[in-house]
């Protein structure tokens, strides 16, 4: 049937499965969003109330529900306003499609209002994108942009499409996505045989999760692999929840606000199990002093990730879950107790610790932990809050920590709590925020109350950029330059003045009350915790220091 491009890429979202848009219109993207009019009741919209908080919603759905997250925005400003969040999900791995109309083919080029390279501007930050210039080419064009999406390592993808192509007319027929196949063609024999070989013979294994393991849903086999060879397990800021944060074999967080036990552990170990991650300067300190002692072994996608960071002695390339569906059944059960013995007097004797005497983002944290019992998607900023959230709420599940790792975008959290909140409507969402951070993109709470999204953001409100004054605490002879934000913004108020709830914590009684309501409360609402400005995370690892340099308060005292 004949259908005017606007309509054809209604049709395709719906083709794709597509039941939430996030976005804001403009003049060149009229047309499409005069055919989303038309469907409704088939594809809801969100109006945000920025297109970064856009972006950020399509990345939050995406990770929380494993399906491709969409964003739409208009030409010029609307496109670029997509960008941070563009560059969020790629550099995490995230399935997005942003759809941008353009001025016309004919304008193209010319310096037209609210002309903007779109395309050439993403080019770094995306998978693949695209420029649709025909109509004839524009369903075969978003049909490759999700596949290209969700397929082998996911990212984002950018269609944009020039106005006069939403306009015209072409032939649409209705196709069925082309279904994503799992990357098991470059598992190789030879590999799988010398993986097996080294870790039947290591003496001191540990394994290292990253993100790949939660997006290949392969948490079930990294489990069978942990108790089978009996391993400790630590992990990325990514890969949270691939491996259960309560499990005894669980060490913590691994690198630079990792945890003792793990930083310590691979220092000591004699073959690191790698699945999935990609061995970012966060995690590894020093590369050319990361984990000396042992052989290295990389389970990963991505080929390009094999020896790029760190030199590697062995490696399978394919989809996480595949490989280890291939590679587990292979190993012998071992037993490793002096090596465990040894882990667990490391987590004996460096348990993370934090002021007890007043109110903190770890007690915080641990409280929300306590009163949910683990049933939350967490979602985060970027800093001490993230650090925090990231030690003291225990993950069971992957796709139940949100958080912007690679690219560290502050201003990401509320955006994306809102799409994980969306795309899993039966799920508590909480976004956990430092003050400088909310302040990024807080208008998105209008956006949370217009809609009636029951998301809890938490506001870790030490009037500080926390982090930052953390590394000039310690590095800089604390000089606090521009990390003050000792002024007179009131939360609760601001909550209340785009119609969310507000409140206002100082004391640590003052938490478990103020989170059981909110949570009871079915709507938007701000918690302001109030907390000292110099509070710290550790323990840490100087940034370019090898793992073994990690150092708590208690060190610092020394």
């Amino acid at each position: 049937m004949q259908l005017k491009g606007a309509e054809i890429v209604i049709e395709c979202l719906k083709e794709q499965g597509v039941d939430t848009v996030f976005g804001y219109p403009g003049g060149a993207i009229l047309d499409i969003y005069d055919a989303l009019y038309k469907h409704s009741d088939e594809i809801r919209h969100i109006l945000t109330s920025h297109e970064q908080g856009a972006s950020h919603a399509a990345d939050g759905y995406a990770r929380a529900t494993g399906k491709v997250g969409v964003c739409m925005a208009t030409s010029g400003p609307g496109a670029t306003n997509l960008v941070t969040g563009i560059a969020t999900a790629y550099m995490d791995s995230v399935p997005v499609v942003a759809i941008t109309a353009n001025v016309g083919k004919s304008l193209l080029g010319r310096d037209s209002f609210q002309e903007v390279d779109i395309a050439g501007i993403t080019m770094p930050i995306t998978k693949h994108n695209f420029i649709v210039k025909d109509v004839g080419m524009l369903a075969p064009v978003l049909r490759r942009a999700f596949h290209i999406a969700r397929s082998g390592r996911p990212g984002p993808v950018l269609v944009d499409i020039t106005k006069n192509v939403t306009g015209a007319e072409a032939e649409y027929e209705r196709k069925e996505p082309e279904p994503i196949v799992r990357v098991t063609d470059t598992i190789r024999e030879e590999d799988v045989e010398r993986a097996v070989e080294m870790i039947s013979q290591a003496k001191r294994p540990f394994i290292f999760v990253g993100g790949g393991a939660s997006i290949s849903n392969a948490s079930r086999e990294v489990a069978e692999l942990a108790h089978k060879i009996q391993a400790p397990v630590c992990d990325s800021l990514m890969g949270k929840g691939a491996f259960p944060g309560e499990d005894p074999l669980y060490t913590g967080m691994l690198g630079m606000h990792g945890t003792k036990p793990s930083n310590f552990g691979v220092v000591h170990c004699d073959l690191l199990i790698t699945i999935g991650a990609r061995f970012s300067e966060r995690v590894t300190g020093d590369a050319s002093r990361f984990a000396k002692k042992a052989k290295i072994l990389q389970i990963d996608i991505d080929p390009a990730e094999i020896n790029k960071n760190v030199i590697v002695d062995s490696s399978i390339i394919g989809d996480v879950k595949s490989v280890l569906q291939v590679l587990n059944p292979r190993l012998p059960e071992k037993e490793h107790k002096s090596w465990l013995d040894e882990i667990n007097a490391l987590k004996n004797k460096y348990p993370l610790k934090y002021s007890e005497d007043r109110l903190t983002g770890p007690y915080v944290l641990q409280e929300l932990y306590r009163i949910t019992k683990g049933d939350a998607v967490i979602v985060t900023e970027v800093g001490q809050n993230q650090m925090w959230a990231a030690q003291y709420y225990k993950y069971r599940e992957p796709r139940t920590f949100l958080t912007s790792g690679g690219l560290g975008t502050m201003g990401y959290g509320l955006g994306a709590s809102l799409g994980a909140k969306l795309g899993c409507p039966d799920k508590l969402v909480v976004n956990v925020a430092g003050d400088g951070c909310f302040r990024m993109n807080m208008n998105e709470l209008a956006t949370a109350a217009r809609y009636n999204i029951p998301v809890i953001q938490l506001v870790l409100n030490n009037h500080v950029l926390g982090m930052v004054r953390q590394w000039q605490n310690l590095f800089y002879g604390r000089r606090y330059s521009a990390t003050i934000l000792d002024d007179n913004v009131d939360f609760v108020k601001l909550a209340e003045a785009l119609g969310a709830e507000g409140m206002r914590i100082t004391k640590r009684e003052e938490v478990a009350p103020a989170l059981e309501k909110a949570i009871a409360l079915g709507r938007p609402v701000v918690i302001d915790c109030i907390i000292d400005n110099d509070d710290k995370v550790f323990p840490m690892m100087p940034a370019g220091a090898p793992l073994e340099d990690t150092f708590d308060a208690d060190d610092l005292e020394k």
